[in-house]
């Protein structure tokens, strides 16, 4: 009995190290994903903003700017790798009780590592012919690096990268600071009224758009969770010989600190998860697995004195004649 005993405890012992080396190298990377069922609703503000506004028609200048930024997973149309996420943002003009503008989008992409995935009815404001790569801007990265990475912008409709310039805390979570910086870059065209740009004989003009933005993300390096941002943009029209013409939008905008205390304890949870299974776990497992593996092979040594097993003591019977 004291033989079946220590084997058991040896093969325990040896079952739970082998889980406790499996969970955080094989196991966590199946488990833990970003979800499918999400439903977030993020809030940034920003003041001193100016912009054109289409129901007025004429400039605004000192504006208080609110977006509303609703995310709303797909869960029929996910899958255990891909997640598929609809988008709603909506800018108000708090100051003169004015709807700004609003874009819709429609994104899938990897469930560990953000990068977007060209299915599902992917589009931007209903447009399907535009393909989105890189990550997703939603999250980033499980285990996210100290690098650059190229992050979709859905102004420019393309990738762009965002450099690693730091880290910080927020709320007692270490995170990286990534920067997007765009120059001025054309970014579209816009049809209005002659008289707005200086060229009262024409009904319409159509003339191109122009971006410049700093956008920064805060991110946890852990879970791939953004934790702040802030959005420095402007947009403007010129004319053919490259002067500014209309200034379309200009303003800071951050997330407030209600949104912030949201996504810190969103992002709590994730870090529970990745903790439980990637330290605590194999931690108990490990050292549980290797005290039964010492405590069985002690067990199978047999000590001067000891008394074999009866089992042990029939099988060393002599034979009979």
């Amino acid at each position: 009995m004291r033989r079946v005993i220590a084997f058991t405890l040896a093969g325990l012992g040896a079952f739970l190290i082998v889980v406790a080396v499996l969970l955080p190298t094989v196991v966590a990377g199946k488990v833990v994903k970003f979800p499918i069922n999400t439903y977030v609703v993020t809030t940034l503000t920003g003041t001193n903003v100016s912009y054109f506004s289409p129901s007025l028609v004429r400039p605004v200048t000192g504006a208080t700017m609110r977006v509303t930024d609703t995310v709303k997973g797909d869960p029929q149309a996910s899958t255990s790798s891909t997640a598929v996420w609809d988008e709603f943002t909506y800018l108000y003009d708090v100051t003169n009780a004015k709807e700004f503008s609003y874009s819709s989008r429609r994104a899938a992409f990897d469930r560990r590592t953000s990068q977007l995935i060209n299915c599902c009815g992917a589009n931007i404001s209903g447009n399907r012919s535009i393909r989105q790569t890189g990550l997703s801007g939603y999250v980033w990265p499980i285990g996210t690096q100290k690098t650059t990475y190229g992050v979709f912008d859905t102004t420019l409709l393309r990738p762009m990268p965002y450099t690693y310039e730091g880290t910080g805390t927020i709320h007692g979570i270490s995170v990286y600071r990534f920067v997007e910086q765009v120059a001025p870059t054309r970014a579209g065209s816009e049809t209005v009224p002659g008289s707005l740009v200086g060229m009262p004989q024409a009904p319409s003009v159509t003339l191109p758009e122009y971006y410049t933005a700093t956008n920064t993300d805060w991110v946890d390096p852990v879970t791939g969770a953004i934790l702040n941002v802030t959005e420095t943009q402007q947009l403007i029209l010129r004319d053919a010989t490259g002067a500014h013409t209309l200034l379309l939008f200009d303003g800071h905008l951050a997330m407030t600190p209600q949104s912030i205390q949201q996504a810190v304890s969103l992002d709590q949870s994730g870090r529970n998860k990745i903790n439980l299974l990637e330290v605590v776990v194999p931690l108990v497992a490990g050292l549980v697995g290797l005290a039964a593996l010492i405590t069985g092979i002690l067990l199978a040594r047999r000590r001067p004195g000891d008394q074999p097993d009866a089992a042990d003591s029939k099988e060393n019977e002599p034979a009979l004649a």
